[in-house]
């Protein structure tokens, strides 16, 4: 039952000792022998509200001290998706997902023992039966599908150290878009992806900071750049990395060959060989700097990696 005149517990009350009657045995149950007994309450909660303000001054402080996210904090090569969030775990993915490659058509062998696969829309250079069974097996759309592998087998040509496998272009095409196929967009039987799939302003307000670099152009913002096309690149880093991938004499961040390809040849540029866990992280890292991004892209990716046409 607690005391009505000590509430405290943790101070427990002791019987009243004349002072007459104080010699040393009972000095320690005298109050007025231990007067820090009746100031230790007040005193301890007066130092706790020291250490309160002084905690609350130091985060206002950080608040209004800490610098600004801008272009200086973006990745080394520019691209920053809608998704984009600054990274807040200390450590992206340790090890690189498995490298799938995929199954060639006969008119990508023949293109490359003649030297003009150049000239081939990449969207034929993967086996057909090939891509139904993947297709059917993964949920990837079969057009999407065609892309991915088209990629990376003109890559594995062009960069043959370099290692892509279809399923990094896939995962980072699910991860982005949902293949084309986000904002209710529909990707078409020619790769074209309508409406445009557009994503928020690079503004800093949870992504990397990115005033307009093409005057509205291609994402229709003058003002903050904004990631576009079923695999979100941004107008500066396409204006550096787009490619024709389906061989129409144009460069369209809304086509999934053009950008599929243009997606390969930059993560190879950035990574070099991508069979080397580093490397790959390294390579998705610059694509988009999020940690948790990172991990999504591996995770999906090492999923499609054990598919198989069996």
């Amino acid at each position: 039952m607690t005391d009505p005149q000590n509430p405290f517990p943790l101070f427990p009350s002791t019987p009243e000792t004349n002072a007459s009657e104080y010699t040393p045995d009972n000095a320690r149950h005298t109050s007025a022998a231990i007067p820090w007994r009746r100031l230790a309450w007040p005193t301890t909660m007066s130092v706790l509200g020291l250490l309160g303000i002084a905690a609350l001054l130091a985060a206002l402080f950080a608040a209004t001290y800490a610098p600004e996210n801008d272009e200086s904090q973006a990745s080394a090569a520019g691209h920053a998706s809608s998704s984009a969030t600054l990274a807040t775990d200390t450590e992206a993915t340790t090890t690189a997902p498995t490298s799938a490659a995929p199954s060639a058509s006969g008119t990508a062998n023949v293109t490359a023992n003649g030297g003009e696969q150049e000239n081939i829309p990449i969207a034929k250079l993967a086996d057909k039966e090939w891509v139904t069974k993947i297709a059917k097996s993964s949920g990837i759309p079969e057009r999407a599908l065609q892309a991915y592998a088209g990629a990376s087998i003109a890559v594995s040509r062009t960069h043959p150290s370099c290692g892509l496998g279809w399923n990094t272009l896939a995962a980072i095409g699910q991860v982005e878009t949902e293949h084309g196929s986000t904002n209710n967009a529909t990707l078409h039987a020619d790769g074209t992806v309508a409406p445009s799939i557009i994503g928020v302003a690079l503004d800093g307000n949870g992504n990397n900071r990115t005033p307009d670099t093409d005057r509205g152009e291609i994402d229709g913002d003058t003002t903050w750049d904004r990631a576009v096309g079923p695999m979100q690149f941004i107008p500066a880093t396409w204006k550096s990395a787009a490619q024709d991938g389906n061989r129409d004499g144009k460069q369209d961040i809304n086509q999934i060959d053009d950008a599929a390809l243009a997606a390969g040849l930059y993560l190879c540029k950035t990574g070099g060989n991508l069979t080397q866990s580093k490397n790959w992280i390294s390579a998705i890292s610059a694509y988009n700097p999020s940690v948790d991004y990172n991990h999504r892209v591996a995770e999906a990716a090492q999923h499609y990696a054990t598919i198989n046409v069996d």
